[in-house]
């Protein structure tokens, strides 16, 4: 009987009180007039399901805790079976039948992996950014999930990091039209349709900035820095759309993100305008206790709804403390209001009220994942997002008529780390393609000589020997070495940047043993490496990252040449961990090294190496060879309502079809503050055949000239400006305009 009211009574609220083609906030308001102080807070609270082989674990408490009204979202509950039992319970044995809010790390792909973000950015390529998150909202929502926690936008310059390896590198610009391309894919034009999801700009803010690249650590930055770097990526997702945000574990000038009002309220909300709902990170409510900004749990819980974190993941905080706090009047009770009302309009966006079970299907579960067409374009990204940092004497591409190549290294016939850290629900023994497997779709059996020669960090030389002979049988080598997926990601934070382990020696040795094969090194990592002594000792190197599912068939692609590499670092590569921090939109001293007279003393140098990086951002090889010319501007002068074009002619002048990122940089030479050395403001990534040439454009306003100054007022200043369209970010400016 009791179902039969429960039945009836929802019946009634969902088609009787709220006519569907009310707006979604009157429908809100309505439902929100029904509910209790504590089901309001129930809104802003999200527990963790547990897994076994099957699916999710339905806990007692998270069953009880659903039933009473005082959970509004899951984390690590997914696959149709588990979601709908889950889901019903809300629908069928809550109150007021809310239902609930599944969300998941989709970081790089769900099911079907592509290369982590890192890597995916190093293509330049934003409808592939795109499809990778539109084929990663297919799979997650066919498994019955509502919401990732992604993107993130995080700008890192911070290669010790371990959590660089998921952002789009070091550039704001670049990283700006990244963030849009991943939201777009993600959330698609209508959130009301079963095969899209929630996305989630991470971590507000200023995260990859951890000092000495610590993760969780203290950030200290001026509010210019913040606001010109940090913070533009962040409201780039504001302008795409984005549906949530997600608060970090940083602090930021002794504030911590997670309890601070300046960004949540006072930028997010009423500068940017932002109608989403703020997620914290995992307890990072609670650890503003550790912080030592909040005294206890209580107060932890006082900050964090004060600040704007509209929902606690995990923490149990505001489960346990919120109401009180607001029969205290420590809280607004409009705070909590605005919370759920906020949640709720995702839920109602996503159409859940009108069908809880909307994403639970299982002919789709079972016919999304894995699609051929979804492992086909994760192949092509893997190889689009690889960069060629070394090619001496045309080691690449290998020939299929080579008698016998020797594979060597611990990620040759690896399945598992190709898939990098934060790989969701990818399968890492079984779908994942290894290298080996992909050369093998090039080369016969009798061709292929293989040695592991050394794990990744064990301390163990049993297997030089094997793979020195090997080396020596074979006409040309490659090396297939890294790091392990857990070696990057989050709590993953390394102080040396060389190759791990004993790897770095197996290189000498091999070399030695073959001082004239040529010999190519393909690298699987999360962050930029110091490669200073593996460029003296092989020919060729290849970045592929860690590439995803497709990553072993892509690799074999670019090493025999079905594919040109076209990829282009998005972060620097310094010579070593004393350089770092390094990036190319640095600013110059008051002493900066003088082009005539590099060895001048008492200027802004090392004594020990140059100041120049390894791998510049920007940098990339490819098979055939571009030539720019003509560089012309449509004028010399910028008025502040018109534009400027400018202007070169990009020719293939090598012996193979390929394409090429073509990148616009600006250098405003004078400023109320300092500004960077070059500053990138426009890419287009082009195809071209052998021998072919193509005029590319660029259109330049005052937008894409103004910065925040001293007093935070976001503005252009007149001036002289050099600007220049080169292949990356090592070049001399020799050309400008001005604003007038």
């Amino acid at each position: 009987m009791n179902q039969l009211k429960h039945t009836t009574f929802l019946i009634c609220f969902l088609t009787g009180i709220i006519s569907w083609s009310q707006n979604y906030e009157a429908k809100v308001d309505s439902l929100m007039k029904l509910m209790t102080l504590q089901e309001k807070i129930g809104q802003t609270v999200m527990y963790s399901g547990s897994w076994d082989q099957t699916g999710p674990i339905v806990g007692t408490d998270n069953g009880r805790y659903i039933r009473e009204g005082n959970l509004g979202a899951m984390l690590n509950a997914f696959t149709v079976k588990g979601t709908r039992d889950l889901q019903k319970i809300a629908i069928e044995e809550s109150r007021l039948g809310i239902p609930l809010l599944f969300g998941y790390d989709v970081i790089h792909g769900h099911r079907t992996i592509f290369p982590i973000n890192l890597g995916m950015s190093c293509s330049w390529d934003l409808n592939m950014v795109e499809e990778s998150s539109r084929i990663a909202a297919e799979e997650a929502s066919a498994e019955g999930l509502h919401w990732t926690f992604a993107p993130m936008v995080d700008i890192s310059r911070e290669p010790r990091w371990g959590r660089i390896s998921e952002g789009a590198g070091e550039d704001v610009y670049l990283g700006s039209q990244i963030a849009k391309a991943y939201v777009k894919g993600f959330q698609g034009d209508d959130l009301s349709q079963p095969n899209t999801i929630l996305a989630c700009a991470k971590h507000y803010v200023a995260y990859g900035a951890a000092q000495a690249g610590r993760d969780y650590h203290t950030v200290n930055m001026g509010e210019g820095e913040l606001r010109n770097v940090y913070l533009p990526p962040f409201k780039a997702t504001v302008d795409a759309g984005v549906e949530t945000f997600m608060s970090a574990f940083n602090e930021l000038n002794g504030v911590p993100t997670s309890g601070n009002k300046f960004t949540l309220r006072d930028i997010l909300r009423d500068e940017w305008n932002f109608k989403g709902f703020v997620v914290s990170d995992y307890t990072s409510i609670n650890e503003l206790v550790p912080h030592g900004f909040a005294k206890d749990s209580i107060d932890a819980a006082r900050i964090g709804m004060n600040a704007g974190v509209d929902m606690d993941m995990v923490g149990k905080l505001y489960h346990h403390f919120l109401k009180d706090l607001v029969e205290e009047g420590q809280v607004p009770e409009r705070y909590v209001d605005d919370a759920c009302r906020r949640i709720l309009l995702a839920k109602y966006k996503l159409g859940l009220f009108e069908d809880p079970y909307r994403y639970i299907n299982e002919e789709r579960e079972n016919t999304t994942k894995y699609k051929p067409e979804f492992l086909a374009k994760a192949r092509e990204i893997a190889a689009a997002s690889s960069v060629l940092l070394q090619n001496n004497r045309e080691a690449l591409p290998l020939s299929k008529s080579t008698n016998k190549i020797a594979f060597i290294g611990p990620l040759v016939k690896d399945e598992y780390d190709i898939l990098g850290n934060w790989a969701a629900k990818g399968d890492r023994q079984g779908k994942a393609v290894s290298v080996f497997e992909g050369i093998s779709e090039y080369l016969k059996s009798n061709q292929i000589l293989y040695a592991k020669g050394c794990d990744i960090l064990k301390d163990d030389e049993s297997g030089f020997a094997e793979a020195i002979s090997v080396s020596k049988q074979a006409e040309e080598i490659v090396l297939v070495m890294g790091e392990g997926h857990h070696m990057s990601g989050e709590a993953a934070s390394r102080t040396n940047l060389k190759i791990p382990g004993l790897q770095p020696k197996l290189i000498k040795k091999i070399r030695e043993a073959n001082p004239n094969k040529k010999i190519t090194l393909v690298i699987m990592n999360g962050r930029p490496l110091n490669l200073s002594e593996e460029v003296g000792l092989v020919d060729a190197i290849l970045e592929v990252w860690f590439p995803g599912t497709m990553g072993g068939a892509a690799t074999a692609d670019l090493l025999f040449g079905e594919v040109n590499p076209s990829g282009k670092l998005t972060v620097t590569f310094p010579r070593n961990v004393g350089q770092v921090p390094i990036y190319y939109n640095m600013k110059n001293t008051g002493r900066p090294i003088p082009e005539t007279n590099p060895k001048e003393d008492y200027k802004s140098n090392y004594i020990d190496v140059p100041n120049s990086p390894l791998f510049s951002f920007g940098y990339g090889l490819s098979y055939t060879q571009f030539t720019y010319s003509n560089l012309t501007l449509s004028s010399k002068t910028l008025d502040a309502n018109g534009t400027l074009e400018a202007s070169v002619t990009i020719t293939n002048s090598g012996n193979m079809d390929g394409h090429e990122i073509v990148q616009l940089y600006i250098h405003d030479k004078v400023g109320s503050v300092t500004r960077p050395v070059k500053e990138l403001k426009g890419f287009e990534k082009i195809f071209l055949k052998k021998g072919e040439s193509k005029k590319v454009s660029f259109s330049i306003s005052i937008e894409d000239l103004k910065f925040y100054n001293s007093d935070m007022i976001f503005g252009v200043e007149p001036g002289e400006f050099e600007i220049a369209i080169a292949p990356n970010s090592e070049f001399k400016f020799n050309t400008s305009f001005y604003l007038e």
